[in-house]
């Protein structure tokens, strides 16, 4: 008959140095807020006993993993890169490594961030995608030692989690307001994909923008997308089916004013003579392509920055209001060539 030997515990450990369970703990995780003297005898107690204090355990209680967690909707898209730089500078800067997670069509990628906390391999996470599963999110939001987690660019609406986003729906106000100065008064709009966030608030920005101008947008003239260059293409050509044309669109995304663009040149359709377009998110390309695209200039560095910022604070204790943290940053709008002045209609005899 084998005898196995009982593991030392910490209450072995409490019993042996005279001090409770609770002492030990902290002389083990906070050293300084125990004296010299009463370290001194839990130390000899842990050598004696011979306990291992189980270091999973420990590092979910203290976030110890020093690590954090970004969810992203599509690791390709270069939206994304610049923020990503900013999370790097900012959790290494603050000894953090990052993680970088990518959400796969049919995966369950609520239950697989989840996991990544629970295992102890992260300490928080960013989320920049609205459309995950959020029940075993809200699970976690809901643990009496809930996972930091901030929810970037995208809104979850009823969720208790801490947001950093930008303005997007003044941002498409103003982005159509300026087409409306320029004397457009027939604006179409492309829209992100169906049942986004951003979607939404960049179509209802739009329609504001216009109502307060009297104008309406033919129902012809929003124009479906996916925030994709292929989906800008494919508007170029439904644009091109109409009887009546808008003579300026507001496209919900770079990506999509750009393959709209060149979409449209297929049918020698110039910007700007023909035809204004403003963008949204002011990627790198936004700059290098000609015309160069008008555009709303959203602040990723920042948004990167203070979001990683935010969530190091709270793994690392920083208290939790019980109204989750809520933060708007502005969008600028970039006049570059591919909007203009819409020209005055010519009358017989000469211009007017």
């Amino acid at each position: 008959m084998s005898l196995t030997k009982k593991t030392p515990t910490i209450q072995d450990v409490a019993q042996f140095a005279e001090v409770s369970t609770a002492t030990v703990s902290r002389a083990l995780s906070r050293p300084e807020r125990v004296s010299e003297a009463t370290r001194a005898r839990i130390s000899e107690a842990v050598r004696i006993t011979g306990y291992t204090p189980n270091q999973s355990a420990r590092s979910l209680r203290q976030k110890t993993a020093r690590t954090i967690l970004v969810a992203l909707p599509d690791i390709r898209n270069p939206f994304f890169s610049t923020i990503l730089d900013a999370i790097e500078r900012e959790a290494a800067a603050r000894g953090y490594g990052v993680l970088v997670t990518n959400r796969f069509s049919g995966d369950d990628s609520g239950r697989r961030m989840r996991d990544y906390f629970l295992s102890n391999r992260v300490d928080g996470l960013l989320l920049f995608d609205g459309a995950v599963d959020l029940r075993h999110l809200r699970m976690l939001a809901n643990d009496q030692s809930p996972m930091p987690l901030i929810v970037v660019c995208e809104e979850i609406p009823h969720a208790p989690f801490h947001t950093v986003k930008t303005d997007n729906s003044f941002a498409a106000e103003r982005a159509t307001r300026h087409l409306i100065d320029l004397g457009h008064c027939r604006i179409g709009h492309i829209r992100g994909p169906e049942g986004n966030v951003l979607t939404g608030e960049r179509a209802g920005g739009f329609g504001k923008a216009l109502a307060e101008a009297g104008l309406s947008c033919h129902p012809d003239w929003m124009l479906p997308g996916r925030f994709t260059m292929e989906s800008g293409w494919a508007a170029a050509q439904l644009f091109m089916a109409l009887e009546e044309r808008p003579t300026a669109i507001f496209a919900a995304n770079d990506e999509s004013a750009i393959g709209f663009l060149s979409g449209l040149r297929q049918h020698d359709i110039e910007c700007p003579r023909d035809i204004s377009v403003v963008g949204f998110d002011d990627l790198t390309v936004a700059s290098h392509i000609w015309p160069r695209l008008t555009t709303m200039r959203q602040p990723r560095e920042a948004l990167g920055r203070i979001a990683a910022g935010a969530l190091i604070d709270l793994a690392e204790g920083a208290p939790r209001s019980r109204m989750p943290m809520y933060m708007v940053l502005s969008s600028e709008l970039i006049v570059r060539g591919t909007t203009a002045r819409l020209p005055r209609p010519s009358r017989p005899g000469g211009p007017v």
